[in-house]
């Protein structure tokens, strides 16, 4: 095997590809909606009846629809609210699923409560808890991110609790208990530190989950309302449309497609790299 060979077999680990993809769909994502603040090539809200339901680079990028709004500025803009319900969701399902979790890990007490409540919340799906929270708070940003952050709640604390499980029954955290540490001063010193990583890989997979049901959630009319653009209404507005106009609904079904795509990739590549057995085996 050549000097080379050798080089670059040395410096592939396991997820490498998965994070190169992952993280470049995931960039272009990002960027996409970003730039749709500053910039879109239309307004994504103009009405335009006389060009109703145009196809692609006949009047703009991909077209336009029922109502001659352009389909390339919706989706750019559709990119930035998904996005955006997405993050707010997932931060407040690990935030307070983290607590959670690294609470009931120092606390047998605590642990037993926390895995009942994680039980009944995992009975409800976001999208029947959408349904509730749409009846009293109605429709909008609001409830789109209390469902899913809700439902991301007892996820993270299952998974940092199991984590943190691991890290009390190590030696070293014996060590500080003799030396005199509280549970508090631990948990902030050693336990947290040590499962950060799985924390940042559970929220890249989170993320794709909430972009997914975020798109169900603005299908069925609870999520954002109107004119904001979002990918899930755009959907669900193309499907009268389909042998008319197809691009209304292959445009936001590709971008979900590449973005749950590009996160779920981005999360297995962060697993290969962070998980030290795997590490070990390569």
């Amino acid at each position: 095997m050549t000097a080379l060979a050798l080089r670059l077999r040395r410096g592939w680990r396991p997820g490498s590809a998965a994070l190169l993809v992952g993280g470049v769909l995931t960039a272009c994502l990002v960027g996409i909606a970003l730039t749709s603040l500053v910039w879109t090539p239309e307004d994504p809200t103009r009405m335009r009846i006389l060009q109703k339901l145009r196809g692609p680079l006949v009047s703009g990028w991909l077209g336009t629809d029922h109502l001659g709004r352009d389909v390339a500025s919706m989706l750019m803009r559709g990119a930035f609210n998904s996005l955006t319900t997405a993050f707010a969701a997932v931060g407040l399902g690990a935030v307070l699923g983290t607590l959670a979790g690294v609470a009931a890990a120092a606390g047998p007490t605590f642990d037993a409560m926390l895995m009942r409540i994680c039980d009944a919340l995992f009975a409800l799906p976001p999208i029947l808890s959408a349904i509730m929270l749409g009846a009293l708070l109605g429709p909008g940003a609001l409830t789109a991110i209390v469902a899913i952050g809700v439902f991301m709640i007892p996820v993270f604390a299952r998974v940092t609790r199991g984590a943190a499980m691991q890290i009390w029954a190590r030696e070293y955290i014996m060590a500080a208990r003799m030396a005199g540490k509280g549970t508090a001063r631990i948990t902030l010193e050693h336990v947290l530190p040590n499962i950060a990583g799985q924390v940042i890989v559970q929220v890249t997979i989170q993320l794709a989950m909430a972009i997914l049901t975020e798109a169900g959630l603005s299908f069925l009319g609870l999520g954002l309302p109107p004119p904001a653009p979002t990918w899930g209404r755009m959907l669900a507005e193309s499907q009268t449309y389909l042998t008319q106009a197809p691009h209304l609904a292959l445009a936001p079904g590709l971008a979900i497609a590449a973005a749950v795509l590009g996160l779920n990739l981005l999360g297995d590549g962060l697993a290969a790299r962070l998980d030290p057995r795997r590490r070990q085996a390569s």
